[in-house]
C-alpha cells in the first residue's frame, strides 16, 4: 500500500516531473480564450486547432516590464539580445487579440489547485492572422456578398413568446442557464430543445439538421442557437457554412447566444438577433416579471386615467341628456304651455283693456254725435217730419187698399169663369176613364169594358162602356 498517493502528492510529482524535462520551451499557435483582468496578467490559450495549451503571461514578464537600455531599446531577458524600440515582432499585453499567431517562449508549470499544466511565457511574438481567423474572415465576406447578413431580410423577434424551440447541447450549462433563466422572466412558456452537439466535427451538420427540424415543425415562433463559452476551434461549429446556410433559409426568426461577450461568430452574423450569451438570450425573449409588473401598473394607471376620462364624458353626455330629457318631459311640457297660457292670457286682459278703453272712447264720441244729430231741435223737427210722413202713408194705404180691392174683383170674376165645375150647373159632366185617369175628350180614347166616372152637379155616376164608338159628322 506504500505506492498509493494522494491527489497532491501525485500532482506535485507531475510538476516537478513536468518542469524538469522542459525547463525553456518555444511555442507556436493561435490566441484564443484571451482575458486582461485588472491586475495587469494576460491569460489565453495557444491552439493549432487539434490542441490547446493555457498560458499565462504575467504583468512582470510583459514587454512593457523589459529594461530599455540608454539608447531606448529593449533587452531581451531571455537572450540579452538588443531589441529595437517598435518592432513588428514584438507585442505588448494590451495589443493581443483573439485570432492573432504568435510564438511563445517560457517555462511549463502546473497550476496545482486545478491540476492543470500550462505555459508561463516570457516573450510573446506576433506571428501574424491563424489560419481559423483567415478562414473566418474569408467566410465572413463571402456570405456578406450573399446578402446573407442584410438587415432588411431579418425578422422581428415576437414579443413574449409562448413556443420557443432550443438547439443546444441537452447537458450543457448553456441549456441549463437558459431555462434558469426563463423561468424567472415573462408569462410562462413552453420550450422544446432539439439536441446537437455544438463542439466537433459532427457538431456543425447536427446544428444545421436540428434548425432545419424546428422550422419544419412549424410549431415554435423563435428558435434559439445557445453554446457556452469556449475556444475560437471550441466554437468553430457556429462559423461554418452549413450552420449560416441553415439559419438563411429558416422561416421562423433566429436568436443566437453563443459563447460569451467579446464571441462573435459567422451564426450571429446571419441570425436575426444576436444575444452575448445563453443567459442573456432568455433575457433577450421574456422581459422581467418586475419590468411586466411596472407595465401592469402603467397600464393600470392609464386604465384608470382613461377610464375616468371616459366616465366624465359620459357624465356630460348624461347631464346633456338629463337636461333635454327635463325639456321634452310632459310635466316640463305643461310648464311651458302654462307660462305661455298665462303670457297668452296676460296679453289678452291688457288687449281686453286696450279694447274697452278703445270702445268707451267710441261711445263716448258716438254719444256725442248722437246728442247733437238728435237732440230736442233736432227730435222736434223729426217730429214735423215724421208727422207728415205718417200722414202721406195713410193716404197711400188707402188709395193701394182700393187698388188692390178692384184688383181682387177683376181676378174673382176671371177665376170664376175658369171653375171647371161651373158648367155642371148648367147640366155638363165631367167623365174620368178610369183605366188612364184622364178626363175623356174623344170618344177614341175608351174601348168596350172601360169604368167611367162620371161627375154631374151634385154627385158621381160610375158607367162601364160596353157599345162601339161613334163621332159626329
Amino acid at each position: 500500500m506504500s505506492n498509493i498517493l494522494t491527489v497532491s502528492e501525485l500532482t506535485r510529482s507531475v510538476k516537478n516531473l513536468l518542469e524538469a524535462e522542459f525547463p525553456f520551451v518555444w511555442v507556436r499557435g493561435q490566441v484564443t480564450n484571451l482575458a486582461r483582468p485588472v491586475s495587469g496578467h494576460v491569460y489565453f490559450s495557444l491552439t493549432d486547432g487539434d490542441a490547446a495549451l493555457s498560458v499565462v503571461w504575467f504583468k512582470s514578464s510583459q514587454m512593457s516590464a523589459k529594461p530599455v537600455d540608454r539608447e531606448g531599446d529593449k533587452v531581451n531577458p531571455l537572450t540579452g539580445e538588443i531589441e529595437e524600440v517598435g518592432s513588428e515582432s514584438t507585442i505588448s499585453g494590451s495589443g493581443m487579440e483573439d485570432g492573432m499567431e504568435v510564438l511563445c517562449a517560457g517555462r511549463l508549470n502546473v497550476y496545482e489547485p486545478r491540476g492543470q499544466y500550462q505555459l508561463v511565457a516570457e516573450l510573446v511574438q506576433d506571428q501574424g492572422v491563424g489560419d481559423l481567423a483567415i478562414a473566418f474572415e474569408a467566410l465572413k465576406r463571402r456570405l456578406a456578398e450573399k446578402g446573407y447578413f442584410d438587415e432588411d431580410r431579418k425578422l422581428a423577434l415576437p414579443s413574449d413568446p409562448q413556443r420557443v424551440a432550443v438547439i443546444t447541447s441537452e447537458s450543457g450549462a448553456a441549456i441549463r442557464d437558459f431555462l434558469r433563466i426563463a423561468g424567472t422572466r415573462g408569462t410562462g412558456a413552453e420550450i422544446r430543445i432539439y439536441p446537437s452537439l455544438v463542439q466537433g466535427d459532427r457538431a456543425s451538420e447536427q446544428i444545421a439538421s436540428a434548425l432545419d427540424q424546428a422550422d419544419a415543425d412549424d410549431w415554435a415562433e423563435v428558435a434559439v442557437l445557445i453554446r457556452g463559452g469556449g475556444s475560437l476551434e471550441d466554437l468553430w461549429a457556429f462559423n461554418t457554412e452549413s450552420v449560416a446556410d441553415a439559419i438563411f433559409r429558416a422561416r421562423v426568426p433566429v436568436l443566437t447566444g453563443v459563447g460569451h461577450e467579446p464571441d462573435v461568430s459567422i451564426a450571429d452574423f446571419v441570425a436575426d438577433k444576436r444575444a452575448a450569451t445563453p443567459s442573456h438570450a432568455a433575457q433577450e425573449l421574456w422581459s422581467g416579471r418586475e419590468t411586466l409588473a411596472q407595465k401592469v401598473d402603467v397600464l393600470d394607471m392609464a386604465l384608470g386615467r382613461g377610464y375616468a376620462t371616459w366616465l366624465s364624458g359620459k357624465g356630460a353626455e348624461f347631464e346633456h341628456l338629463r337636461k333635454a330629457l327635463v325639456w321634452l318631459s310632459p310635466e316640463r311640457r305643461l310648464e311651458r304651455m302654462e307660462d305661455k297660457f298665462s303670457s297668452l292670457l296676460a296679453r289678452l286682459g291688457g288687449a281686453g283693456w286696450n279694447h274697452f278703453f278703445e270702445c268707451a272712447s267710441d261711445v263716448t264720441q258716438y254719444t256725442g254725435r248722437l246728442e247733437r244729430a238728435f237732440g230736442p231741435e233736432s227730435l222736434d223737427g223729426l217730429g214735423s217730419e215724421v208727422a207728415s210722413l205718417t200722414h202721406h202713408m195713410e193716404q197711400g194705404m188707402h188709395r193701394l187698399e182700393d187698388y188692390r180691392a178692384r184688383d181682387l174683383e177683376l181676378l174673382s170674376t176671371a177665376l170664376h169663369g175658369l171653375n171647371p165645375e161651373a158648367p155642371l150647373k148648367r147640366g155638363y159632366s165631367l167623365v174620368r176613364v178610369e183605366r188612364t185617369g184622364e178626363f175623356l175628350r174623344d170618344p177614341q180614347g175608351v174601348t168596350p169594358g172601360d169604368a167611367l166616372d162620371i161627375r154631374v152637379d151634385g154627385g158621381r155616376v160610375a158607367a162601364v162602356v160596353t157599345g162601339g164608338q161613334s163621332a159626329d159628322k
